[in-house]
């Protein structure tokens, strides 16, 4: 698997700008949400600035939970448009976002899937990521994820450098995490010692199955609150729990 990096409109190769400034956390939360429902809720997105604070601060598949305010969020919006890593979405009254990580960064579509759930939902094996990126990509096997990860892993200098990192063993994990290099270096032995969920004694592909099951019900819902969120901009209302 190779990475096919081309260089950018200004002689540089692409991720030149990010490796010489990490993340910060409320950035990599946005931009790994973009990510998510660009693929989750394609029928409403690019995303509004409403839908997108809601999409950061959800309660579920979120590690940590974060409580981003909208200026926070248009801060975090500004930064990663100077990294040319989102873009505003044209054709609405309304402004709209859309990230461009791949293309900034300079990877393949699978690789920045991994990334993008990285950001979200932090350390993972790659058989977690496998089943958390379900929605976003069906990889063939876990040797793909991990195929995958050790190209970020082993990336050139001259392609911007390692994106990811393995962490040491767990006590009593039988399978390694990876954890992402966009906000910086991390400290492995700190983010190693920190527990892993409580696996599941379902097989893989019953977990797959139960995955796609919510994938449907949560698209649906996704749905219906873009239908209503759009119904109350057209008509000049306030979304419940906003002033």
């Amino acid at each position: 698997m190779t990475s096919d990096l081309q260089p950018s409109s200004t002689g540089r190769p692409r991720g030149h700008d990010f490796q010489q400034r990490p993340l910060s956390f409320a950035e990599a939360r946005v931009l790994g949400t973009l990510m998510e429902k660009a693929r989750t809720v394609p029928d409403s997105y690019p995303l509004t600035l409403n839908a997108l604070v809601t999409g950061c601060n959800q309660k579920s598949s979120r590690e940590p939970v974060m409580n981003l305010t909208d200026a926070q969020v248009l801060e975090a919006l500004d930064e990663l448009r100077a990294l040319h890593m989102v873009m505003e979405g044209g054709g609405s009254r309304v402004t709209r976002y859309e990230h461009n990580f791949a293309r900034a960064v300079g990877v393949p579509d699978q690789s920045a899937v991994l990334l993008g759930m990285l950001m979200l939902r932090g350390p993972q094996t790659a058989g977690e990521l496998r089943l958390n990126t379900e929605r976003w990509h069906k990889f063939l096997d876990i040797a793909s994820v991990d195929g995958f990860l050790e190209e970020l892993q082993d990336r050139s200098d001259e392609k911007g450098g390692p994106l990811v990192v393995k962490l040491p063993r767990a006590p009593g994990a039988r399978e390694q995490r990876w954890a992402h290099l966009l906000c910086g270096p991390v400290d492995t032995s700190a983010v190693a010692a920190m527990p892993s969920p409580v696996a599941h004694q379902a097989t893989e592909d019953e977990v797959i199955a139960l995955t796609r099951r919510l994938a449907t019900l949560e698209n649906t819902v996704a749905q219906l609150q873009a239908q209503l969120q759009n119904l109350s901009e057209q008509l000049g209302l306030s979304q419940p729990g906003q002033p």
